[in-house]
């Protein structure tokens, strides 16, 4: 698993250099769906972060947010986003990140987050603890919903009824929320303590998986939005420090 976590860490910081050093240099912006944009950066980053798996790792299988799925038959599963937060990006926001998670027979047991303008390296081994530049990390100790302060999806143009309704209850629960815009800030924040949850209702595999062991390794809870355990074709989740994990299950019921 040492080789795994090395080559992801290496894929991940390499990428996000080359999105640091082309920040605000976009050439061509492409919409795919509804409100949904892609770069020409954004594929230039996962080329690089596939080719260097694939170097190391001839036979794992891929699933890439731009590249679709590649070789799907191995034990091994990486997902990746190259670059989580593009409308960040796009803006000029200097909030977005590279997503790497691994799984191994349907289990997460490996990711990393690099948020290249910070040059923050988070990565979370099956046991083995979570990390952020080589530095222990761990989540919140928070259990009182009053003090909390949480991430909520932003998309809330998908379904605004269920949502509103949700970030209205929330809204007089706790003590304040973000929107990040960005599943690998929130769960990175969420990894070290500097939120207490984070919510996404939307979000597809590539945006959190780099999230999930890290969470786990740091001593936090996160599932799909029923509280199933989170799997490769999982859509939403949330995310706790486990304390307020049944309280924002009692609210969100999705």
């Amino acid at each position: 698993m040492k080789e795994i976590v090395t080559v992801a860490a290496d894929a991940a910081r390499e990428a996000g250099n080359f999105l640091a050093k082309n920040f605000g240099r976009i050439s061509r912006v492409e919409q795919k769906g509804d409100r949904n944009l892609v770069t020409d950066l954004d594929q230039t980053a996962e080329k690089m972060i596939v080719e260097k798996i694939s170097a190391q790792f001839p036979t794992h299988s891929i699933i890439g947010e731009e590249g679709g799925k590649q070789g799907m038959k191995s034990d091994y599963l990486w997902i990746i986003d190259p670059l989580d937060g593009t409308h960040n990006f796009i803006r000029g926001i200097h909030v977005f990140g590279v997503s790497i998670g691994i799984l191994y027979k349907e289990h997460f047991v490996a990711g990393v987050i690099y948020m290249p303008l910070e040059n923050e390296l988070y990565v979370g081994e099956e046991g083995n603890g979570a990390y952020k530049n080589e530095r222990k990390i761990s989540v919140s100790n928070t259990a009182d919903m009053v003090q909390s302060s949480i991430s909520f999806d932003s998309s809330i143009r998908y379904s605004p009824e269920v949502m509103l309704k949700i970030l209205k209850q929330l809204s007089v629960q706790v003590f304040n929320i973000r929107m990040f815009g960005s599943s690998v800030r929130a769960l990175s924040y969420l990894a070290e303590g500097k939120i207490d949850f984070s919510v996404e209702f939307h979000d597809r595999p590539w945006d959190f998986a780099g999230g999930v062991t890290l969470i786990r390794e740091a001593g936090g809870t996160i599932t799909d939005l029923k509280g199933n355990d989170i799997l490769h074709s999982t859509i939403g989740y949330i995310g706790s420090n486990g304390f307020l994990h049944k309280k924002i299950r009692e609210i969100v019921r999705f």
